[in-house]
């Protein structure tokens, strides 16, 4: 059994938990400590007596170990992303360039503990002087989602450590290998004790913990709009800082200027790789009429072109949906979009591999509108929908018909279409001419209305959440 990893030990859990390949359900990757809720007391009394320490630590020491961590990471890259795409379902050359993209965060973060920066004013007041500085927020709980395993954990756990947190971290149940090998890294950097701690097990036993304990100063969660909901009010009715990334139903526009190959290549990477389960996919495609049909015959063509099947296999283009209730869910709302008179048509139906496991083949809908309970509810799954508009601004308002802000695109040639929609897009990150699903590890990331609350996440705008403002005065 995979350990929890406790106040800078090893520690078997209340009980364990098979961790399954969405590829092959008969094979069992490794069976991961469950901990229960005195276990998950012990990782938080550890993480609140090592805080003040790690508060004042070095910041050299503390570069030197996230540089440490991101190099090995980079260097088992191969090994860390077959193990990612094994548990997950994406595929081998996804869960690679994830892998690296963890590694990159790391030593991107190695670097920002030593430009944490402040402010000397003078005061209004003759004789003193004013300092404006940041400190560490104390212990961080973050709450993990299973879509990105080791990404989204390492953009939550580098950036708190590098400003001098300590971390507790819950990963998703259904995907704790990558960060239990992680973990396994970050054991051996050099950190003190408690400074680091891996507690695996139920949202309702570790989650809970996390949210109620007043020793967790912050909460970062990640996961769906309903949870993060009860995330938010269990966190700010006792006045935790908190940082909640949600859910997404993401345009990408297709103007009648667009290049064909460019506004495809968008939308089949946007929506469909990765299986589709990215908060960033482009599930909503707003085509103007003049080349939606062209689009429509387009889309057809290279989704016919792509290979459903084991995660691992050579020229996999979709790996599985992540377990049977996301299949479940991703069956539902097809027939959802099918009684709701729109028409399917590419794909949708199971696809029977060699091996068993939760494969799809992906969904496209045409004939949608922008009311439709498949154009305004997440799916996460490869299921697309085409809607048609009348004109960039009709494309606009139904882009931004919608509850949520997380990401928005549009396809085009006309510099001044792209310059409006970079103003007017209602969300937190827009996309002219690329995919909208794939971001940078060393800018902002979030979103705007349902998709997120709180500070952004990722590069210098971490610090934002992981510190907090202290203004001293001083006679001189």
């Amino acid at each position: 059994m995979k350990q929890n990893y406790i106040n800078g030990a090893w520690v078997d859990g209340a009980s364990s938990s098979a961790n399954i390949n969405p590829s092959s359900t008969n094979d069992i990757i490794g069976h991961y400590a469950q901990a229960d809720a005195q276990q998950t007391e012990l990782a938080i009394a550890a993480a609140a007596a090592a805080a003040p320490g790690w508060a004042l630590s070095n910041i050299q020491m503390r570069a030197d170990a996230l540089d440490k961590i991101g190099s090995e990471i980079l260097a088992r890259k191969e090994e860390l992303g077959t193990l990612l795409s094994r548990e997950e379902g994406k595929t081998r050359p996804e869960g690679i360039g994830e892998v690296a993209r963890a590694g990159a965060i790391f030593k991107f973060f190695a670097q920002e503990c030593l430009r944490l920066r402040g402010d000397k004013l003078p005061s209004v007041r003759p004789n003193l002087d004013v300092e404006v500085t940041r400190e560490p927020v104390g212990v961080v709980g973050i709450i993990a989602p299973w879509n990105f395993p080791i990404a989204i954990p390492s953009w939550k756990i580098a950036p708190a450590l590098a400003y001098g947190n300590c971390v507790l971290i819950k990963p998703a149940e259904l995907v704790p290998a990558s960060v239990w090998a992680l973990t396994e890294i970050i054991s051996r950097a050099g950190l003190p004790p408690g400074v680091f701690n891996l507690v695996m097990g139920r949202g309702s036993v570790v989650g809970q913990a996390f949210l109620h304990d007043r020793r967790v100063n912050a909460i970062s969660f990640t996961g769906s709009a309903a949870t993060g909901a009860k995330v938010a009010a269990a966190a700010i009715g006792r006045m935790a800082k908190v940082q909640i990334e949600m859910g997404g139903k993401n345009p990408l526009i297709v103007l009648n200027d667009a290049d064909l190959a460019t506004a495809v290549n968008c939308a089949v990477q946007g929506s469909f790789f990765s299986t589709g389960q990215r908060c960033t996919a482009s599930s909503r495609l707003i085509v103007e009429k003049g080349i939606y049909p062209a689009f429509v015959a387009a889309m057809r063509e290279k989704l016919a072109t792509l290979t459903v099947g084991d995660a691992l296999g050579a020229g996999v283009d979709i790996g599985p949906v992540v377990d049977q209730s996301q299949l479940d869910q991703d069956m539902e709302y097809i027939g959802i979009g099918r009684e709701e008179g729109a028409t399917l048509a590419f794909g949708g139906e199971r696809v029977e591999c060699a091996t068993p496991g939760f494969f799809l083949r992906p969904a496209l809908f045409t004939d949608c509108s922008n009311d439709m309970r498949i154009s305004r509810e997440e799916i996460f799954g490869p299921v697309g929908m085409v809607i048609p508009a009348d004109s960039y601004e009709h494309a606009l308002a139904m882009a931004n018909d919608t509850e949520f802000g997380l990401a928005s695109g549009i396809v085009t040639t006309s510099l001044k279409y792209a310059t409006h929609f970079k103003r007017h897009a209602e969300a937190g990150m827009v996309m002219v001419n690329v995919p909208t699903a794939g971001v940078d590890y060393h800018v902002p990331f979030g979103g705007r209305k349902g998709s997120s609350y709180g500070s952004r996440e990722q590069g210098t705008y971490a610090a934002e959440f992981f510190t907090t403002v202290k203004t001293a005065y001083c006679g001189v």
